[in-house]
C-alpha cells in the first residue's frame, strides 16, 4: 500500500491531533469569557454586512445520507451534527438556515458555483479541494473505517489488495482507495447505504467509509462488522467559495460554539460516548 499518499495528503492540509478538539483549550475562565464576548460582538457587527446567496439566509448544501452528521428522519426532516451546527452558526450570524439536499459531488460544486453559501456533509479538507474552495477551521474528527462481512479474510487495510472495495463517490474514502489500490479496485456508489447494500449482496468485498455512519450501517445490518484498524484519520470543516467573505464570520461563530460548549453538546446529542 502507498500509505505515503494518504499521510502526506493529510499533513499538507495541516491536520494535527491537537487541532481536532471540539472544546476550547487553554486560557483562564475570565479570558475565555472575554474572548467569547468579544467574538460575539464581532459576529453581530459582521452579520449586518454579510452578503449571502439569498438575503437573510445561510444556504447550506449537504448530502443527507451520512448519519449522524446529516440524515433524513421518517417525517422527512433533515437532522444531524452538521445540521445543528449550521443552525447554531446561522443564529449567531443573524441568518435563517436554508438546507439544500443533493448528491455529495453536487454539494461540493454548489458552493464553488455560488449556489450555496456553505457545504457541510462530513467534508474533509484535502489539497485538491483547497485548490477550488476555502475551508473553515476544523469542527470534528473523521475516521475512515473498513466494513466487512463477519468471517472475512480482510483484517487490515493491507488485506484490501486484490479486493473489490465499495466507497461513496467523491469522498476521501474513494480518493484514498483509488490512490492505494488503483481505480479498477474501487466501485463508487451514490451514497454509503448503497455501498453497504452492495457489500451485503456480495458485489464488493469491503466498504471504506467514515466511522460514524459505518457504525449506523453495521448496527442496521447484522452480519457486517467494522475492523478495529482504521484506514485514515482526517479533519471535517465547512466548505465555502474561494475568497468567500463568510469565512471570518463562520470561524468566529465556530470559535464561540467551541468555547461555550455548544458544539460538544451537539456532538453528544448524536454520538453516545463508548
Amino acid at each position: 500500500m502507498k500509505k505515503i499518499n494518504r499521510r502526506s495528503f493529510l499533513a499538507a492540509a495541516g491536520l494535527t491531533a491537537a487541532a481536532l478538539a471540539l472544546t476550547a483549550c487553554g486560557g483562564s475562565a475570565s479570558s475565555t469569557a472575554s474572548s467569547t464576548a468579544s467574538s460575539a460582538a464581532s459576529s453581530t457587527s459582521a452579520a449586518a454586512e454579510l452578503t449571502t446567496v439569498e438575503a437573510g439566509k445561510l444556504t447550506m448544501a449537504t448530502n443527507a445520507t451520512f448519519p449522524p452528521y446529516e440524515m433524513t428522519t421518517d417525517s422527512g426532516e433533515i437532522e444531524g451534527i452538521d445540521v445543528d451546527t449550521a443552525k447554531a452558526i446561522a443564529e449567531k450570524l443573524g441568518l435563517e438556515l436554508q438546507i439544500d439536499d443533493m448528491d455529495f459531488d453536487a454539494a461540493l460544486l454548489s458552493v464553488q458555483q455560488g449556489k450555496a453559501d456553505i457545504v457541510m456533509a462530513g467534508v474533509t479538507v484535502t489539497d485538491e479541494r483547497k485548490a477550488v474552495m476555502d475551508f473553515s477551521d476544523s469542527y470534528a474528527t473523521g475516521i475512515q473505517s473498513i466494513i466487512v462481512p463477519e468471517g472475512s479474510d480482510i483484517a487490515s487495510p493491507d488485506d484490501l489488495a486484490g479486493k473489490k472495495i465499495g466507497t461513496q463517490r467523491g469522498t476521501t474514502g474513494y480518493i484514498y482507495c483509488s490512490d492505494d489500490f488503483g481505480d479498477d479496485a474501487v466501485v463508487a456508489y451514490d451514497d454509503g447505504l448503497t455501498a453497504v447494500q452492495a457489500l451485503k449482496n456480495g458485489q464488493v468485498d469491503a466498504v471504506v467509509i467514515d466511522n460514524a455512519p459505518a457504525k449506523e450501517y453495521v448496527a442496521a445490518n447484522p452480519g457486517l462488522v467494522i475492523l478495529d484498524t482504521s484506514y485514515a484519520e482526517e479533519d471535517y470543516a465547512i466548505g465555502m467559495a474561494k475568497g468567500s467573505a463568510l469565512e471570518d464570520a463562520v470561524n468566529a461563530a465556530l470559535e464561540e460554539l467551541k468555547a461555550d460548549g455548544t458544539l460538544q453538546s451537539i456532538v453528544d446529542k448524536y454520538i453516545t460516548a463508548e
